[in-house]
């Protein structure tokens, strides 16, 4: 198949890379104010990987311009950060074919709406099929010009669901050969909510605040960052998480038990569980906290599951505390400056009955 892979971060680096080593025609696309891994996978004619995906995987493209990138492409998957999604569509939106699909990977919050409704695309329109991930499939990091270290490539907990639902088997069909531990959503707000950066990122960063801005990010982010304390409000945030899911009829499965079974964790607690999982080790912290575990997993995904919540009237006072305290240290207003809400998606005012039906 040929595969246009959008974003040349960490994760669209690694998709790219697995892609081509399974023999597929890959093309690498990032826009202009990227340009560095797009020019050293050009340069390199691939890209190398080390970790436990090994080798070097030839890339057919790698460039700015997304027409040739999509051009006769069966699978396009747009890999980034939350506020990556509308950009990636806007992009795509002149040039996109009958047949194609697309994976949002991953989806943070609502990322199948979200690029659907920038590429101008109906809600129940299922060509091109548009689909998300409930998380990225690997723990990597760009370690050099066109060069990665993947540090696990998930084993299961990979969730999928298209947007209708009753497209999620053919998306599925389309990428079990490079991705056989996916499984099915009920529906994209399940791949939403499953997704557990907005429950760790924000909480491990925010207390760790003071050593990650005196040290520079100097320490492993969960064996340094993670202790029994931090572990419980992993738990409480956790657990809001969860009641919104289950207001919405899904069965959110807990953010260490799940990491259990992506081959993340040795143990399925809040606090040991992430400080000791194997998964997690060596990933350094941030060097600032000006850094998407908060702009993207507070200002994008907490505060989607804050407005979801109290849309279908769960009170979640953990996950508001949680933004407040952000919005001043980090001297910004991320409920005012709030980018995706249930209004931004079009699906204010519906009841948690409304929702499910509006996706399926």
């Amino acid at each position: 198949m040929k595969i246009a892979v959008l974003g040349s971060g960490n994760g669209g680096c690694a998709v790219a890379f697995d892609c081509a080593a399974h023999g597929h025609t890959v093309s690498l696309f990032d826009f202009d104010p990227f340009p560095d891994q797009v020019a050293a996978v050009r340069g390199n004619g691939g890209i190398h990987s080390e970790g436990q995906l090994e080798g070097f995987a030839p890339i057919a493209y790698a460039g700015h311009d997304i027409a040739e990138a999509l051009d006769g492409a069966d699978i396009i998957y747009a890999v980034g950060p939350a506020y990556s999604t509308r950009p990636f569509a806007n992009a795509c939106k002149p040039h996109l074919q009958p047949g194609q699909i697309v994976i949002v990977c991953p989806s943070s919050c609502g990322g199948a709406i979200e690029f659907k409704k920038a590429a101008g695309l109906a809600l129940g329109s299922t060509d091109p099929l548009v689909a998300e991930t409930s998380t990225l499939p690997y723990a990597v990091r760009i370690t050099g010009p066109g060069r990665i270290n993947v540090f696990l490539k998930l084993k299961g907990g990979l969730f999928l669901a298209a947007l209708p639902a009753s497209g999620s088997r053919t998306a599925m069909d389309a990428i079990s050969d490079v991705y056989p531990m996916a499984v099915l959503a009920n529906n994209v707000f399940q791949t939403s909510l499953q997704n557990g950066n907005p429950v760790i990122h924000p909480t491990i960063t925010l207390l760790n605040a003071a050593l990650i801005e005196r040290t520079g990010g100097d320490l492993f982010f969960y064996e340094d960052g993670v202790t029994e304390s931090v572990g419980r409000l992993l738990e409480a945030v956790d657990r809001e998480r969860i009641a919104i899911g289950h207001a919405l009829g899904i069965d959110v499965i807990a953010d260490p038990v799940i990491g259990y079974s992506q081959g993340y964790m040795a143990d399925s607690t809040y606090d040991v569980g992430y400080s000791k999982a194997p998964g997690f080790k060596g990933i350094k912290a941030q060097s600032s906290l000006d850094n998407r575990y908060f702009h993207e997993d507070v200002g994008f995904g907490l505060v989607f599951l804050h407005d979801l919540a109290r849309q279908i009237g769960v009170e979640t006072p953990i996950i508001d505390a949680i933004i407040t305290l952000v919005s001043i240290v980090m001297d910004r207003d991320y409920l005012t400056d709030a980018p995706r809400t249930m209004v931004s998606l079009g699906l204010a005012g519906h009841s948690a009955e409304s929702l499910r039906q509006l996706v399926a």
